[in-house]
């Protein structure tokens, strides 16, 4: 009889423990599944990320890539035994907080491991030496930034405290409410908690861009894998067997029928018992593929049918978008000076560290699907359609979300987890792979555009031609609000008399590109500023000085004929760069007048503008408030905050909107079962709408409270256990809360308010008024290029953006960051091709040694329609940034990128063209 190995002995976080498990398992799957450490993440189970960073015998190691066995007799220490009794640990934690350096919080325990190594070692290092110790940890919301500040800043014992004086909390920098359970490894994320007796599902996908598929004997392949309980294809869809997210576009199959129309691509499910999930070789599953000709180019766009891409739709343009002003043909001939050019990009990967996770069980005649997700609400309709019930018996319970920045908008893991539960009756997990992540799931949009810009002599704008392609893929997912956004930004924050812009979303056979922090306003960005520059320069102006020339006031009108009136402050952000612009100008200049060597520097600037919620659609969200006897509140608001703060801000507003305590307020976030619905995380639109409809709410409430004590408006609101005192001049009055009447939900007082923003649908010209509020703003990139290998670094990144009322500065600030660090991506190394660049270690995105200082300049031109003035921030800080760096690029070199990103292969071949074009 062979021996029973021995179990492996190992000390975890100071205590003593066993496991009877291969020791060839990962060390990251034996901390999260079988010892119950979910703190460490695994975001790519390849060494690229970092997120399972744990400390093996005092050094960080990733968990991913350790056996089990080469920790038999070691020490590990994961971010749960990371003790606030250590006071080096304590001061961190706090360090991390006070900073704002946990956004998403998905990174956090990998960067905190990583960080306590080397405070161990040192206590005060240097930003090298930061740098040098996290680079093995990936994070995709802060920017890092804020993460070396908060390391380097570790020795000081300063506590945290949300604690603010009443009617103060808007403009302070408070911590995030959601902080502490980022940091000490508690928060719950998609792949972090699921009932104990669930069934995992993995998909069967196609491996062909485009292909027809038939099953084989399916019965008998699941009889001869023991474990499998079910396997799903579209016969197994109770309801409706598609999925999508913009009214008739509904046109994603939750399983093909027949024929795949991407790579990746879902035909079937297989449903196991976790012991023999993963191991199983879906390879060997009976499907017989038959590739037919795949459409990967938007050169092919047609109006002419094409059942090849959708037989239910002709042609494979799925939509157009228009917004013309004035006559810019006839403009642009009576131009004195004009410019053009053509622009492309590729798809760019969201590359949050979280891939999408969840779970589904049914309930009776219901169904509850805890995920990770930024539009519970939408999930819910959508996935009662799937499921052939009421919305009412499907319940969303969104997790702490890893990342979203868009894709996490569309449905992923949700459809099959929620008809394998409603099938089977069972709760049903899945986990995606970061490779099945990538080749599935939504991208930015790659574009062509073409750009004319005509102006005068005076150095005004007279007239824009705009027209962009936009590849959309296989399905629709956000490619009509793509389409549609794109022509009413395109012009930038800049008063144009003439204006024509066309866009078209356009199928291919590739995965589908949707929302991606901008909806397409970063590609076009990339064109119209550069051939700003273009312009200035025919015209023998400062670049800066031509945008100041032209800068959009609040009083004209813009490409879409809406006067914003007052509160657009993207003249004053300009003004505000101008010391910053003439300081970065004066040093590149010296900097290439003294160097004799390969190295050359160059500042580029770039504006940008963007309307905070949907595009002259309904846009509401609606917020509850209540009050209970204890005097504590109730704030019942839906937002999903997938890193940007709303939990913090939201309850910032309705703090100083009621008077009230910051400290006395209990958050209750998403749920659909018990939160009102306040619409999708999405187009930079929770801080002004649900903001805004807290603001109400809080107002509302105050209201009541005060019609209780027979005051008026001016009295203040003192909150006590129990009781609350209305003090008005020399008169106060205290309403025991004790004695009134509680509702059926135990509260004294409840509330309810909603808030849509006033738009106004656009014509067939496009005129109208698309938002109520648009936020803009301007980065200067400070940058240096290695002319001999066409590398470019950037030494530092100045940013000033209209915010409206800075709620929290600190939030702002992390997001304008985080914002650069995409862009930095977009414009010098991420472009994701499908089939080649699955992975994180193909795929490039900004390490912490990629990212510049970032200054941050907020400009409050207060919104008369959004929450204290306030307008939204976490889209826009995105699209200015690869613009400048491109301009701060053609001004060290003299060179023009027409396609992004600016690989350094495409830099030197650009400088070698133009030295011989010289020559």
């Amino acid at each position: 009889m062979k021996p029973q190995p021995a179990p492996i002995t190992f000390t975890l976080n100071g205590q003593p423990v066993a496991l009877d498990a291969p020791p060839a398992r990962r060390l990251s799957h034996a901390l999260r599944e079988d010892l119950g450490q979910r703190g460490v993440k695994i975001g790519c189970d390849a060494g690229d990320c970092g997120a399972c960073t744990v400390l093996l015998n005092g050094d960080p190691v990733c968990a991913c890539l350790t056996a089990l066995g080469q920790v038999a007799g070691a020490t590990v220490e994961t971010v749960e035994g990371l003790h606030d009794d250590d006071l080096l640990v304590a001061r961190l934690k706090r360090a991390f907080h006070r900073h704002g350096a946990a956004q998403c919080g998905i990174c956090t325990p990998g960067m905190l491991t990583s960080a306590t190594a080397l405070l161990r070692r040192k206590a005060k290092p240097s930003t090298a030496e930061i740098e040098q110790a996290l680079g093995g940890v990936l994070c995709r919301c802060t920017g890092y930034r804020k993460i070396i500040d908060a390391v380097a800043d570790a020795d000081r014992s300063e506590a945290i405290s949300p604690t603010v004086e009443p009617g103060r909390a808007v403009g302070a920098r408070v911590a995030r409410l959601d902080g502490v359970r980022k940091l000490d490894g508690s928060e719950i994320f998609g792949a972090d908690d699921w009932p104990e007796d669930a069934l995992v599902l993995r998909c069967i996908r196609s491996p062909h861009a485009h292909a027809r598929f038939t099953f084989g004997d399916v019965a008998a392949w699941q009889q001869s894998h023991p474990g499998v309980v079910r396997v799903l294809t579209a016969a197994d869809v109770p309801g409706r067997n598609s999925f999508g997210t913009i009214g008739p576009f509904i046109d994603q199959p939750v399983f093909a029928v027949e024929a795949t129309r991407f790579k990746g691509e879902a035909v079937a499910a297989v449903v196991a018992t976790p012991e023999i999930a993963w191991q199983l070789d879906l390879t060997t599953f009976p499907v017989t593929w038959e590739p037919l000709p795949a459409l990967t180019e938007i050169d092919a766009a047609t109006d002419a049918a094409a059942p090849q891409l959708h037989a239910h739709r002709a042609g494979n343009i799925l939509t157009r978008g228009l917004v013309q002003k004035g006559d810019a043909a006839s403009a642009m001939a009576e131009a004195e000076v004009v410019v053009e050019g053509e622009y492309e990009s590729g798809f760019v990967e969201h590359a949050y560290i979280e891939p999408e996770a969840g779970f589904a069980r049914r309930v009776g005649d219901r169904v509850e699907i805890q995920a990770c997700t930024q539009s519970p609400y939408l999930d819910r309709d959508e996935l009662a359609a799937v499921l052939g019930i009421a919305p009412e018996a499907v319940r969303i319970l969104p997790t702490a979300v890893g990342g979203g920045f868009g894709s996490k908008l569309d449905l992923s893991v949700q459809p099959f987890i929620a008809v394998a539960a409603w099938v089977l009756d069972r709760p049903v997990r899945m986990v995606y792979s970061r490779p099945e992540s990538m080749a599935t799931t939504t991208k930015r949009h790659p574009s062509r555009l073409r750009m004319k810009v005509g102006a005068g002599r005076d150095g005004r704008i007279r007239a824009i031609e705009f027209h962009g392609d936009f590849n959309t893929g296989a399905y629709a997912s956000w490619g009509p609000t793509v389409a549609n956004r794109v022509p009413v930004h395109a012009s930038g924050p800049y008063f144009v008399p003439h204006y024509r812009a066309t866009t078209r979303a356009i199928h291919t056979h590739l995965v589908p590109a949707g929302a991606f922090r901008g909806f397409g306003v970063p590609q076009s960005a990339v064109a119209q500023e550069q051939l700003y520059d273009i312009l200035a320069a025919k015209l023998g102006l400062d670049p800066l000085e031509f945008r100041l020339r032209n800068a959009l006031t609040a009083d004209q009108p813009t490409v879409c004929g809406q006067v914003l009136g007052s509160g657009f402050g993207f003249k004053a952000c300009l003004e505000a760069l101008a010391p910053h612009w003439r300081r970065a100008r004066a040093e590149a200049q010296a900097f290439n007048e003294s160097s004799t060597g390969r190295h050359r520097r160059g500042v580029g600037i770039a504006g940008m503008w963007y309307g905070c919620g949907n595009t002259s659609l309904p846009n509401p969200s609606t917020v509850r408030l209540g009050l209970k006897p204890d005097g504590r509140l109730s704030l019942y608001q839906g937002a999903v905050d997938i890193g940007q703060g709303s939990n913090t801000v939201v309850t910032q507003i309705a703090a100083d909107a009621l008077g009230a305590p910051l400290d006395r307020f209990d958050l209750l976030g998403a749920d659909t079962d018990q939160t009102p619905d306040c619409g999708k995380t999405s187009a930079s639109r929770q801080t002004f709408v649900t903001g805004k409809a807290a603001y109400l709410s809080a107002r509302k409430l105050r209201q009541e409270i005060l019609r209780l004590a027979n005051a008026g408006e001016d009295a203040t609101l003192q909150f006590d256990d129990g009781t609350i005192v209305v003090a008005e001049g020399d008169h106060r009055r205290t309403l025991d809360l004790k004695r009134l009447p509680p509702d059926a939900r135990g509260f004294v007082l409840l509330v309810e308010e909603s808030f849509d923003p006033p738009t106004s649908p656009l014509d067939a010209n496009g005129q109208g008024s698309p938002y109520a509020v648009y936020g803009s703003g301007a980065h200067i990139a400070e940058v240096e290029v290695d002319t001999d290998l066409g590398l470019v670094r950037v030494l530092k990144m100045t940013c000033a953006h209209d915010v409206g009322k800075a709620v929290n500065p600190t939030l702002i600030e992390g997001q304008i960051e985080g914002g650069v660090a995409q862009g930095l991506g977009m414009a010098l190394m991420e472009e994701f091709f499908p089939g080649r660049s699955e992975n994180l270690h193909d795929y490039l995105i900004p390490t912490i040694g990629d990212m510049p200082p970032v200054e941050s300049i907020l400009i409050e031109d207060e919104s008369p329609v959004g929450p204290f003035g306030a307008k939204g921030i976490g889209e826009q800080a995105l699209i200015p940034t690869a613009p400048a760096i491109l301009n701060g690029i053609a001004a060290a070199t003299g060179i023009r990128l027409h396609r992004i990103p600016a690989v350094p292969d495409r830099v030197r071949a650009a400088l070698l063209a133009l030295r011989r074009s010289s020559a």
